[in-house]
């Protein structure tokens, strides 16, 4: 597992580990907050193809799904 700081997770790079739809690198363009101000969620562009997919931020801890940088 990461240890991430979703404080400083805006326009961080990820890569995806099974890529799908030829997909595998990816940026953080927008965080997601509550009414309180808390990260709730992000949303991940596709550096290829532009896709958007909001995503629950603690996800990208997952080393089987996301490796942190572009790989």
């Amino acid at each position: 597992m990461h240890r991430l700081n979703p404080d400083k997770l805006l326009l961080s790079k990820w890569t995806a580990v099974k890529p799908q739809n030829r997909e595998r690198h990816f940026m953080v363009t927008t965080l997601l907050r509550d009414d309180a101000d808390r990260i709730t969620g992000c949303v991940l562009q596709a550096v290829i193809s532009g896709n958007d997919y909001p995503i629950d931020w603690r996800e990208l801890k997952n080393n089987g799904v996301w490796l942190q940088g572009w790989k």
